[in-house]
Formats: C-alpha cells, sequence, structure tokens
C-alpha cells in the first residue's frame, strides 16, 4: 500500500494553513492570497512535484488562487470549497470549527440499509444540504436507513447531476457548502440514518476542469464515454491516485460520511499490480482502524464482475457491494414490455428466477446487445452484497421524458414492483418519490455558461432520442424549467392513493426490518419458485423461523395458483395483501389461513404475504 501525501490547503489552527499541490511540470508556483493585502507566497518543490508552503495569515475562509510559471492563475485542484463557482478563487475550510454530536455513531451494516438515493437540488424546493434535514422525521418514519446523494462535487452553475463534478474536494457551493453538508450528515445521524456520498473516479466534467494545467491527470491510453481516462496506471500515476486516495478518505473522515458508492467503475482503467480499487479499499480499512468505525464501499458496474465483492486473497478488490443491474432489468421489461437498447438482452420470465436464485443472469452468457459473453457466477456470493431497484437516477433520468414507473404501470403493478425489491434477499434501494408514486418527471440537466458546451449538450441529447423522435423532443437540459419540474411534490399528504401507496411501502419496510426470516435473508435460505406462463412467483424465506410466503402475480390478469409445498411444512397465516382496500385497492376474498397445496384466486398486479403459523 503506497504511502499518501496531504494535498489542498490544509488549516492548523493557531499555526496557519499549509498550502500543498501537485504540478510536476511547473517551474515555478505561487499562492496568491485574496485577502487584503492580496499576498503571494512561492511554494518550495518537493519530491515527486509537489509544491508546499505555510502561509501563517491565511486562515478560515481566505480566498486563494494558484499562480503557475507567473502565468496562469488556477483554483486548486483540491480545493474544498468554490464559493464563487468553478472559475473562481478556492477557500481554506476549517474541518476542526464544526460541533459534531454523533461520536455514538458507528453506522450501519449493510444488511440493515434500507437506502434512498436522492438528488439534492431536487428533493426539496429549496434545493440545499439543510433542506433536507426537515424532511429526515418523513424518512425515518417510512423506515429508511441511509441516504445516498447523488454526487455533491463541485459542478459549474447550480444545476446538475452532479457527474460534471470537476472538484471532487468540494461540496457543491450552491447547496450549502461544506458546512452545510456537514449538517445534514450530523442530522441524519442523530436519526440513525447513515449516509452514503456518490463519487465519481472515471471521469472530470468539462467546464472548469483545469487539471491539466497542473500535470498529467488523464491518459489516453484509454477513452471513456465522457472523455479521456484518468490517469491511475500510466506515468505519474502514483500521484493521480494519491488525490483520489485522498479525496476518499476526507468525505470519510472529515466529514463523518458512512458508505461512498463509486460511480461506473467499470470505467476506471488499471492495469497495474494492485488495482486503484482494492488499494482504496486498503485505505479504507486503515481508515477504520484509526477512526473505530467501519465505512462501506459499493460500486456501480455494467460487467457484472464479483472480482469487485470478492476478498483479495480469492483474485478480488474487497469492495462491499455493487449495484445490481439485471434485477433492474428483469423487472422493468417484464412488467413494461420494453426491450429497446440494453433491455433487449431481459424480457424472458426465467431470468426473474434466475435473478433471485444465481444473481448474475449474464453469468458467462452471451450477451445479443453487447455481441460478446458477459458475466462471471455469482451464485455462492452473498445477498448482502448485491443493492437492487426498480427505479434510480439513471433508469429514470437517461429516458428521453424522464418518466417514473408512476406512468408506466398501474397503481397495482406499483406495489407489486416495491414488493420485488423489498423482499429480495438483496440491500434494497428506493429512488426519491417512488415511494408514493411521485409523477414530476426525473429529467437530465445542467446549467453550464460555456455557450459552446451547452449547444454540445443540446446537440448531443437530441441525436441520442432521434429514435424516440414520434415522442416529440428531449426537453432543454441548460433550461431551468427542466430542472424544476424534476422537483418532488411530495403530494402524498393531498393524495389519498399516493399515501396508500406511501403507507404500504411503509409496512413492507417494516416487514423487511422485523421479520425473523428477513432478518439476514440470503439465496441459500430461500426457494424460489416461478409460473412463467401466468407469471406468478412464489418467493419462500426460511432462514429464520417463522419462514415467510411472498407470492407475486406480475401479470394484470387473475392466477389460479396452489401454495406449494415447501420444505416448511405447516399452515400460512395471511399478513399482507397489496388488493386490501387499505392499500389502494379493489379488495380480494383470501382466506386467513391457507394449507399448502390450497387453491386459490390471486388479484391482478399483486402481492400477498404469508407467514409460518406455529
Amino acid at each position: 500500500m503506497s504511502i499518501l501525501r496531504r494535498i489542498g490547503a490544509d488549516y492548523t489552527p493557531g499555526r496557519g494553513t499549509t498550502f500543498t499541490v501537485w504540478a510536476p511540470e511547473a517551474e515555478k508556483v505561487e499562492v496568491l492570497l485574496q485577502n487584503a493585502d492580496k499576498k503571494k507566497i512561492t511554494l518550495q518543490r518537493e519530491a515527486f512535484g509537489y509544491w508546499t508552503a505555510l502561509a501563517e495569515d491565511a486562515g478560515p475562509g481566505t480566498r486563494y488562487m494558484y499562480t503557475l510559471n507567473e502565468e496562469k492563475d488556477r483554483p486548486d485542484p483540491a480545493s474544498q470549497f468554490q464559493p464563487d463557482g468553478v472559475h473562481k478563487a478556492s477557500a481554506v475550510v476549517d474541518h476542526t470549527r464544526f460541533n459534531w454530536t454523533d461520536k455514538n455513531w458507528k453506522g450501519l451494516p449493510l444488511k440493515q440499509l434500507i437506502i434512498y438515493e436522492l438528488h439534492v437540488g431536487t428533493f426539496t424546493e429549496e434545493g440545499t444540504f439543510e433542506s433536507i434535514i426537515q424532511q429526515l422525521p418523513e424518512l425515518k418514519d417510512l423506515g429508511i436507513t441511509a441516504i445516498e446523494l447523488m454526487p455533491v462535487a463541485q459542478f459549474p452553475g447550480n444545476r446538475n447531476w452532479g457527474y460534471d463534478g470537476v472538484y471532487p474536494f468540494a461540496a457543491q457551493n450552491s447547496y450549502g457548502g461544506p458546512e452545510g453538508l456537514k449538517k445534514l450528515v450530523n442530522a441524519c445521524h442523530e436519526q440513525e440514518i447513515a449516509v452514503v456520498l456518490d463519487v465519481v473516479y472515471n471521469h472530470m466534467g468539462p467546464e472548469g476542469n483545469y487539471l491539466n494545467d497542473y500535470g498529467p491527470y488523464f491518459t489516453q491510453k484509454y477513452n471513456t464515454p465522457w472523455g479521456s481516462a484518468l490517469n491511475f496506471d500510466d506515468a505519474h500515476s502514483d500521484h493521480v491516485r494519491n488525490f483520489f486516495f485522498q479525496n476518499a478518505l476526507m468525505w470519510l473522515r472529515d466529514f463523518h460520511i458512512d458508505a461512498l458508492r463509486l460511480d461506473a467503475v467499470h470505467a476506471i482503467y488499471d492495469t497495474g499490480a494492485k488495482h486503484f480499487l482494492q488499494e482504496l479499499r486498503e485505505h479504507v480499512t486503515q481508515l477504520e482502524q484509526q477512526e473505530n468505525r467501519p465505512f462501506i464501499l459499493t460500486a456501480e458496474t455494467d460487467l457484472s464482475d464479483v472480482r469487485l465483492v470478492n476478498p483479495v486473497d480469492k483474485g478480488g478488490y474487497g469492495l462491499d457491494a455493487q449495484w445490481f443491474d439485471d434485477y433492474h432489468h428483469v423487472i422493468h421489461t417484464l412488467l413494461t414490455g420494453e426491450r429497446e437498447g440494453y433491455y433487449e438482452d431481459y424480457g424472458k420470465p426465467e431470468q426473474l428466477k434466475k435473478a433471485l436464485e444465481h444473481t448474475f443472469v449474464y453469468n458467462g452468457l452471451y450477451s445479443e446487445h453487447r455481441k460478446k459473453t458477459l458475466g462471471t457466477d455469482a451464485t455462492d456470493n452473498p445477498a448482502r452484497q448485491f443493492i437492487v431497484c426498480s427505479q434510480n437516477h439513471d433508469q429514470v433520468g437517461n429516458r428521453m421524458l424522464g418518466e417514473r414507473l408512476t406512468e408506466l404501470l398501474s397503481f397495482e403493478m406499483l406495489k407489486a414492483v416495491a414488493g420485488l425489491v423489498l423482499l429480495s434477499p438483496y440491500v434494497p434501494m428506493l429512488f426519491m418519490g417512488e415511494e408514493y408514486g411521485e409523477e414530476n418527471p426525473f429529467l437530465y440537466f445542467v446549467s453550464h455558461t460555456d455557450k459552446d458546451l451547452v449547444e454540445a449538450v443540446r446537440k448531443g441529447r437530441k441525436e441520442e432520442f432521434a429514435y424516440f423522435a414520434s415522442k416529440g423532443e428531449a426537453p432543454d437540459p441548460q433550461s431551468e424549467e427542466t430542472f424544476n419540474r424534476s422537483k418532488l411534490q411530495r403530494s402524498y399528504t393531498s393524495n389519498e392513493k399516493q399515501n396508500q401507496l406511501r403507507e404500504f411501502y411503509k409496512q413492507l419496510i417494516q416487514l423487511r426490518r422485523t421479520a425473523p426470516a428477513l432478518a439476514k435473508p440470503d439465496k441459500p435460505y430461500m426457494e424460489v419458485n416461478l409460473e412463467e406462463e401466468q407469471l406468478v412467483l412464489h418467493l419462500i424465506h426460511k432462514g429464520k423461523e417463522p419462514a415467510l410466503y411472498c407470492l407475486f402475480n406480475l401479470s394484470n390478469q387473475t392466477q389460479e395458483t396452489a401454495l406449494l409445498n415447501t420444505t416448511v411444512s405447516g399452515d400460512w397465516k395471511l399478513v399482507l395483501n397489496s388488493a386490501d382496500a387499505a392499500w389502494g385497492g379493489a379488495g380480494a376474498d383470501i382466506a386467513e389461513s391457507l394449507k399448502a397445496g390450497s387453491t386459490f384466486t390471486l388479484p391482478p398486479a399483486s402481492v400477498l404475504i404469508l407467514q409460518k403459523q406455529k
């Protein structure tokens, strides 16, 4: 494991601020303090192209820029605050000032996470970190145990998904900056809610990206869908790796973040002896020992590769969990009938059974969409290593019109889908607003200031969705209206149907958190049977007594079915029926107690949950 070098503006009370920047090709580096006397200090060159200097009169809030070779004034690549946006001066941050009240908080294990993904700018009307605090009681009431923030690293303007960030260390100024983020994390921990932060280590955004002025942060060896790849294995890569290792450690240590979600790790290219992700895990493990608390690393990938989550002694990178897209794709295609793009590999009923029993659907199979064999076998990997959802920012927001499942499925089917996610053995994740059937879309939006870049983005979106011209034009991503249309309405307080759906989610989450059979759900402790023609799924959790029998009708017709003669003997008691009037259903005449082999009628688009009677 490499020895790390601190970078950025490191403030120490009573001593001042030490400025350190990596600029291996520079001949001279100065820091220009934008205080009263506009003081300029020359940094001293150290080994491997690092430059450093102590400024005793640079305190918290001091604005500064680096001057490279007496020619270019640039913000700090490791800036922890950009109060005036991506093109202006950086500001010194004091991490010793904040009054943390979470000293007894030690985080939550993966098996206890009910994750709620949200976008800071559209989750509330104000679009700030602090405004989320007001909503935490509602999330806690719902049963959420972790929020996952889409990226908050400083991006241009004040409207962006976050994946165009160019200052990985700086919490977005329009959201409330580092102080606002700390307040949110502290408040979450007071409510016993963990915080997952989405971080982007596979590319940098285009506007305000000055890294090339400092050094070889990028490599021409590889390309990503978003431009040049970050340099994790080429010449000088040790110091690029250091930059991102330090970034991860900062969020966990200084902001008390509980977990990181690593964006699109299949685009982190590294053919070195020790992959970036493996070494990141090692540095985080060392921090765990120092802080005496665990930190969780999860990853997004589309490669269906267990190497991410396998331990190092099995050739893996040792991450804790990864997003499991197959489960989403199977559910989406079966229920919406959509088969375009990457969905063409899905839509077969038997894939749902396979996803539950073996995890990856493509586990060494040929993918028609990719025209190659894809995936590894995850059958023996524990279910807690995989995060599932029916909606997320990508699967909703990358649609031309940003439609949620609310627009694509019936009200009754929305409840069945909730059951598929929350009653699976995997770690469940909801997308903001899903729990009550939010009707506003979640669209793609930006607020770039570079006119040419704005036009390029607009053109790219139009070309991407040219096939869907019959549905109209893609909304203008630069328009403030597009952003405002994506904000949650929270209309469930005045909409009976939406409130019933939210109460149904709440009941499912409560069951997930309290039922003994779901305390440690896993593939070896389940029985799965699928009536493929009828689309009736039998899912039995039997890890601990009393066992749970989850029965889904995923068709839009009533279906005759019978309880299976399972390895769990005895009678079954009905504990939840999505067709009940309490959940906005039409009602269904199903006996309160059922025996194995008994036949009955399942309402269309429904889920029943039965518990073994003693």
